[in-house]
């Protein structure tokens, strides 16, 4: 059958675009069909088609009941394909009444893999749409169409009131009418395609985002709203949200190539949609799309963003805790799972037994395997919401090291378990190898060949969804496990610590921030020694910093250029001399001041006593009351960064040199960390990460809802850029990370939402100008 299939399939046209893995693919998801004569396969408006019907022997008959006669519009013959249309412009709601003329034989191909195909193919997507559509537009409703009576409407509807009248003229003979029962669901968020601008003509529909399960970005549309442009424009036909009809709908429709051709010839027309867009663009919904701009399509598998469900295994079995250590390695073994999990009779699972335990804990250790299996399982189980996304799974089993996640429903009942082979089907290479390999390290040549490869995790994490902070949260665990290794391997060379000290890390790692292209900002604190050995405990700290940055910088994180490293002897000091320097960056106020208060003030605990922690930022809070001539310095220092975009909202970009045409995003970030930084400082946050110190100023009501959200989703997009750039260098261009964005070299999607995004930062360094210095 499926060889059969293969090779009729192949032979098709319209199948002559697909790639032959896809084909085998479609080929083995092929069931062959068999009807007799006069036989009813849908019935108008009212039948759900789940697959496309490619006829191999007989013929089907399309009807049109519309009008309350069954009137033939049309016939699918032997090679033809049925459903196709209707699944890509209908929501699956049959748009005709079809009945098989004879003893007909039809290959069905399902629904989400024929979508899928369409999503990622646009070639096939406009053969099928160019060759198949023919019935979709009702004849019937040429009363509707007259040119006058669609001049009248079309006339007054932005973006066509930009036009000529003589345009409007020849652009109504290209609409056409479509219509759509109440519930259709035309277009779904980043699985269908949109081959037609869209205007409602009659009745009402809703379009939404749809997230977690959530509808947002929900809007109405009535007589004279569009769909489909930005689609079209921005998202390579990707429908940016879902459209559903709320009540019997009628709509004109203008052909892409029409619709793309006024864009190109008519700068207003195009700007109508693009700047929309930029007002909106800021809004959650937005986020997934952008990300698909980021990467190759074929790519485009955005796993971390799913739900941990999409990836459980649902076949788990249990145990009572009585069972013996012998059994359940043969129930395991039996069933061909590396795990059980061990519940009471009647009751809840309280822990888990893996393979794992099994050799550690029974054969390694010479363990009694008849003595019960709840002897060795791992208590309580760790467990995550079945609605959470894979990247949260993911963290949570790196954080806990452990293999195995039990997934609960919202009665906590378990539904499945997530395991790291799970990550490994869904994503290839799972990034909790490269964290065990790291803790597991017993040498600095394991730690050099293993941050190495991080570039490579990192590529992979965006293109399978990972956002901006999940990416930095991966990166800073990947971080903190290598320094926990190098303070090992130093403390073991160089004996014990004297007193109690702590590595503390500062600027982008003491904000959670680092990126690919991150040096080192570093020190050392340690508790105040005894004047008697004051000499010798400062001795051997500086040495442990000297050891410790060099260590640092063969596994991969540079010296800083401006020497804020724990070996440098002024920034290796007792708590004593550490609060001295807070207290002189605040009162003196001096530009070096302000610098070194930017850096140490994002600090936080790398290695060691956090208790020094605590008491140092207890500290600069309590210097920080009344003085606030120190967040207005702080502010004017700040204001010097400013958006990389020009009067006329075209990017300013360096004009000669290794980076002309292109600007610093790192730069372009610093507002948005320096605003983040004062607010927090002032209101006594001590979350350094910017992200959480806008998420706390919002909840002090510092920040409306909206602006915490605008902050957000700015600092988010621009630092996606910024690892789609360091990214691309290291594994596309084989050099050396950076920070330098051409906007050329971007999509229109992108540099619009840029340019918003430049602009709303220019507004709320407005708003930090305003509350510390009192300058409107």
């Amino acid at each position: 059958m499926l060889q059969n299939a293969l090779k009729y399939l192949s032979k098709m046209p319209h199948f002559s675009f697909i790639p032959p893995e896809d084909m085998k693919k479609v080929a083995a998801a092929t069931v062959c069909h068999q009807y007799g004569k006069k036989q009813c396969l849908a019935v108008q408006d009212k039948t759900h088609i789940d697959s496309i019907s490619v006829v191999i022997r007989g013929q089907l008959s399309l009807y049109d009941e519309r009008s309350g006669k069954k009137q033939l519009t049309g016939y699918i013959k032997e090679g033809e394909v049925f459903g196709g249309i209707t699944i890509l412009l209908n929501g699956g709601i049959s748009l005709r009444t079809v009945e098989t003329d004879n003893d007909t034989e039809c290959y069905a191909i399902p629904s989400d893999l024929f979508q899928d195909l369409c999503a990622r193919n646009k070639a096939f997507y406009e053969y099928f749409l160019e060759n198949f559509s023919k019935h979709i537009f009702d004849e019937s409703l040429s009363s509707i169409i007259e040119s006058g009576q669609t001049k009248l409407f079309i006339a007054d509807i932005p973006p066509f009131n930009f036009l000529p009248e003589a345009e409007i003229d020849a652009v109504v003979k290209n609409f056409s009418v479509v219509h759509y029962p109440r519930g259709t669901v035309p277009f779904v968020q980043g699985r269908s395609r949109v081959g037609y601008f869209y205007i409602l003509q009659k009745g009402s529909a809703e379009r939404y985002y749809e997230e977690n399960q959530q509808k947002t970005m929900r809007g109405m549309l009535s007589e004279g709203d569009t769909y489909g442009g930005i689609s079209m424009l921005l998202n390579d036909g990707i429908s940016v949200r879902t459209l559903q009809v709320i009540e019997e709908s009628y709509f004109y429709v203008l052909p892409k190539q029409y619709f793309l051709d006024l864009c190109n010839r008519f700068e207003a027309f195009t700007e109508y949609f693009t700047d929309t867009f930029g007002r909106r663009m800021l809004d959650r919904s937005y986020a997934s799309i952008i990300a698909k701009t980021l990467k190759p399509k074929e790519e485009a598998l955005q796993v971390f963003n799913q739900p941990v469900e999409s990836i459980t295994s649902k076949k788990v079995i249990t145990s009572p805790p009585s069972l013996t250590i012998q059994q359940a390695a043969e129930s395991m073994r039996r069933e061909k799972t590396s795990f059980l999990l061990v519940a009471p009779d009647q009751g809840k699972p309280i822990g888990i037994v893996t393979e794992r335990d099994l050799a550690h804990k029974v054969i390694a250790a010479g363990f009694d395997i008849s003595r019960s299996v709840g002897n060795i399982m791992s208590s309580p189980l760790q467990t995550i919401p079945r609605n959470a996304m894979v990247f949260e799974a993911l963290m949570k089993m790196m954080d806990e090291d452990i293999r195995h996640l039990a997934v609960v429903d919202n009665a906590d009942n378990v539904i499945g378990v997530v395991s790291n082979r799970e990550f490994i089907n869904a994503q290839g290479q799972s990034p909790l190898f490269l964290l065990r390999e790291i803790i597991e390290a017993d040498s600095m040549a394991d730690i050099i060949d293993k941050q190495s490869q991080l570039p490579k995790l990192i590529h992979n994490l965006i293109t399978n969804g990972a956002n901006a902070r999940n990416v930095t949260r991966f990166i800073t665990t990947v971080s903190d496990a290598i320094l926990s290794k190098i303070m090992g391997f130093t403390i073991k060379e160089l004996g014990p610590p004297p007193v109690a000290f702590v590595f503390m890390t500062l600027g982008s790692e003491g904000r959670s921030e680092q990126t690919l292209k991150t040096d080192q900002d570093n020190a050392i604190i340690y508790a105040d020694p005894a004047e008697d050995t004051a000499q010798a405990v400062a001795e051997y700290f500086l040495k442990f910093g000297e050891k410790a940055c060099d260590r640092l910088d063969q596994a991969g994180y540079a010296y800083c250029q401006g020497g804020v490293m724990a070996k440098n002897p002024k920034w290796c000091q007792p708590l004593s001399v550490w609060k001295e320097y807070f207290s002189n960056w605040i009162h003196a106020g001096e530009a070096e001041d302000l610098l070194a208060a930017s850096i140490f003030f994002d600090f936080r605990h790398g290695f060691g006593e956090s208790k020094l922690i605590e008491a140092l930022r207890r500290h600069l809070f309590g210097s920080l009351k009344g003085w606030s001539g120190f967040f207005r310095n702080m502010t004017e220092n700040a204001l010097h960064f400013k958006p990389p975009i020009g009067f006329f909202r075209n990017f300013v970009v360096e004009s000669k040199g290794e980076h002309r045409n292109a600007f610093d995003i790192k730069r372009a970030i610093m507002p948005i960390i320096d605003f983040a930084r004062i607010f927090a400082l002032n209101n006594r946050i001590e979350e350094t990460n910017t992200l959480d110190r806008l998420y706390q100023l919002w909840m002090k009501k510092v920040l409306t809802r909206q602006e915490y959200e605008e902050l957000d989703k700015a600092y988010s997009f621009l630092m996606q850029l910024r690892f789609v750039r360091q990214v691309t260098a290291v594994i596309v261009e084989k050099t050396q990370p950076d920070n330098y964005i051409n906007p050329k070299k971007l999509t229109a999607i992108e540099q619009t939402m840029l340019k918003e995004i430049f602009r709303r930062t220019e507004k709320f360094q407005a708003k930090l100008n305003f509350d510390f210095i009192g300058i409107a």
